[in-house]
């Protein structure tokens, strides 16, 4: 029987992605166990998704550290102690510094709601909006240390010629909670270690 990777998942909010991961590995779509949530918002509600899944939770506030350095030097202490093998950004609303990209470099996936590099940035819908692009979409790729940059493991577009925001986000929020697993069994299968800046999967 292979093993199963260990994941950490980070996030901010209301944590849907989150869930869907944690789904994928109880029903075998991804062969991995979500071994922690990490989240920089003592009140989200993806910490009450964890706990109703007994996954443990390390929840911080920023400005109870010095700086980045220090909390992600927290981070990768715990992560370590889950042997932890890849990170899932689902949401986290904060830019990851060199620490944790040094320690686990070529091991960190995030996903947004955009067919990048079109749109970064945490605006990327109202930003496609206001360009009045007809094609709407989601990318899941490594991250590197530029904003949303780093080699695309895979992406999915869907047309939309109407003019309401939600039902945009309604769709790309399905198309997300499909995607993320797939893309992460992209990774499992080619090593976790992908060559940068070379796209890998678009489907």
């Amino acid at each position: 029987m292979n093993k199963k990777t260990n994941i950490a998942v980070f996030a901010s909010g209301n944590g849907s992605n989150f869930e869907a991961l944690v789904q994928a590995c109880k029903n075998g779509t991804i062969a991995a166990d979500i071994r922690i949530l990490v989240c920089d918002q003592p009140n989200a509600y993806c910490i009450e998704r964890a706990k109703n899944h007994n996954v443990p939770v390390f929840a911080f506030k920023a400005k109870e550290f010095t700086d980045k350095a220090h909390y992600e030097t927290e981070i990768c202490r715990i992560l370590k102690t889950y042997d932890i093998e890849l990170i899932c950004l689902a949401g986290y609303m904060r830019i990851v510094g060199h620490t944790l990209l040094q320690a686990y470099d070529g091991k960190i996936l995030n996903i947004h709601p955009a067919l990048l590099p079109a749109f970064k940035g945490a605006h990327a819908i109202d930003d496609a909006f206001r360009f009045g692009v007809k094609v709407f979409g989601v990318t899941v790729h490594l991250i590197d240390d530029t904003i949303d940059g780093g080699t695309i493991v895979a992406q999915r577009a869907f047309e939309y010629y109407g003019n309401d925001r939600n039902e945009v986000e309604a769709k790309l929020h399905e198309i997300e909670h499909q995607l993320y697993p797939e893309a992460i069994n992209i990774i499992l299968k080619t090593q976790k270690k992908i060559i940068h800046n070379e796209s890998i999967s678009i489907c």
